[in-house]
């Protein structure tokens, strides 16, 4: 006890009707509030679901609008496009074209030049032969009919001979100039008023893709099966190998174990949304068929492998290995085209219902269960010779399962052979490529008014100094 005082601590009595009051006051809140704020998130959470719903209903809308437009035409007369040109290496800035060039009619006919035209204009032969380049425009989507050797320039003779044929009402091209022998080749279609210019893709062109591969070395796409197939496995015997494609001349840090590969494009979700319009959930009952690969330089052996798996049931997923599940099975700089550039060339395929994006290399039975997938198809072709060693034990899961099946490969023409090419010719494709490159430069600056560092130029000084 304290000298004239009470008790130090409170009496059992008072710890009692404190903690009273204490819970009292909690179940009086929780009464008179709790359940409030209870009802208030269960609103919430409804009202949340509810504009979920509303803006899927929306999605569906804005990508039936196409199939809408169309259905609109059926008793009206068909707009018949023409577009022509060598598609080269054809890619999803090809592809982007096709897909505006469409936009303004109803009807896409592509004429595709001849080798022998191009090779009289541009003094070189395109780096895919006739029947691959026309196997590759023909598997685009926004293509409905192609017109096999083309002439390069089009004359008067022959733009009469296109209008009457196909009875087609515009001509169309990209904004960029395409003079030969200082004549336009659209002189005579914009004279009789049915030229109409579309936007270029910019960040990628057949140049671009043929500069990343002349930039590597030889070297770079050689590999002994002793070497392990790593991005940093052997030092660059050209400082430029990886980083010369970058337009700004700056440099990218690669680091061990992971693979970026540069680019000038710049991906936008709207760019990816354009080129997923009319993608659709598979109907009740479909027969799902996934098949995966890099799909690098989009080419004329992906189509028809795509063409072939989609035969084999009624819904086609396609998945797309990323930058860095590709670069560890084939080291060194592959793949040439990123993930994002893969994937719009794999998109615009007529053959493809959906893309997986960054597949994974080993297929289990979770993604087989959550993607309701009822056949595995692979190729008999690989596009890169290291790589066939290590892909059965991807496949393993859908092999025991009885769901794998094969799919021959009808085009010999692989990566490697693409790449093959350019190098063999090196020489001449460099000095194509600096030409073309200076081009485009006085194309960026005149278009945004600032001045492109020659980056051919720039490099040509470099070697000299070395």
């Amino acid at each position: 006890r304290m000298r004239g005082g009470g008790e130090p601590y409170p009496s059992e009595e008072q710890l009692l009707a404190t903690l009273s009051i204490m819970v009292l006051t909690l179940a009086l809140y929780y009464i008179f509030f709790g359940k409030r704020h209870r009802a208030r998130r269960h609103t919430l959470a409804a009202r949340l679901a509810a504009a979920e719903r509303k803006v899927a209903e929306l999605e569906r809308q804005i990508d039936e609008l196409d199939e809408d437009e169309e259905d609109d035409t059926v008793n009206k007369r068909p707009i018949r496009v023409w577009m022509d040109g060598a598609f080269d290496m054809m890619h999803y800035g090809h592809m982007n074209a096709f897909r505006q060039g469409r936009a303004l009619g109803t009807y896409l006919v592509v004429g595709i030049n001849s080798d022998a035209s191009i090779t009289e204009c541009k003094g070189t032969a395109p780096v895919m032969n006739d029947q691959e380049r026309c196997a590759a425009v023909k598997g685009c989507k926004w293509v409905d009919e192609i017109v096999e050797g083309a002439p390069y320039v089009m004359t008067p003779e022959y733009l009469n001979f296109v209008i009457e044929k196909y009875n087609i009402d515009y001509v169309v091209h990209g904004d960029d100039p395409c003079i030969v022998d200082g004549k336009d080749v659209y002189e005579d279609a914009k004279k009789r008023g049915i030229y109409r210019s579309i936007p270029r893709t910019e960040g990628v062109s057949t140049t671009d893709i043929v500069g990343r591969m002349l930039y590597l070395s030889r070297d770079h796409h050689e590999k002994l099966s002793s070497e392990k197939p790593d991005l940093m496995s052997r030092e660059r015997k050209r400082s430029n190998s990886l980083t010369s494609v970058l337009s700004d001349g700056s440099s990218h840090d690669t680091t061990p174990g992971y693979f970026f590969r540069p680019s000038r494009f710049l991906t936008t979700s709207r760019m990816l949304r354009i080129f997923s319009a009319g993608t659709r959930d598979p109907p009740p009952g479909a027969k799902v068929v996934y098949i995966d690969g890099a799909w690098d330089m989009f080419h004329q052996g992906h189509v028809t492998t795509l063409q072939k798996a989609r035969e084999l049931g009624d819904y086609l997923i396609v998945g797309v290995h990323g930058d860095s599940t590709v670069n560890k099975r084939r080291g060194k700089n592959y793949p040439i085209m990123n993930l994002n550039e893969r994937l719009l060339s794999v998109l615009g395929c007529r053959y493809t219902n959906d893309v997986l994006i960054d597949a994974p290399w080993h297929i289990t039975r979770e993604m087989i269960a959550s993607l309701n997938i009822t056949v595995v198809a692979c190729g008999t072709v690989s596009d890169h010779p290291y790589e066939e060693a290590s892909t059965e034990e991807n496949y393993t899961v859908p092999r025991e399962m009885g769901i794998l099946r094969e799919v021959k490969s009808d085009s010999p023409l692989t990566v490697q052979e693409i790449v093959s090419r350019i190098l063999n010719n090196e020489a001449v494709f460099h000095q194509k490529v600096s030409k073309k490159m200076a081009a485009e430069g006085e194309y960026y600056s005149q278009r945004y008014g600032f001045e492109v560092k020659d980056k051919s130029k720039s490099e040509s000084e470099s070697e000299s100094a070395q």
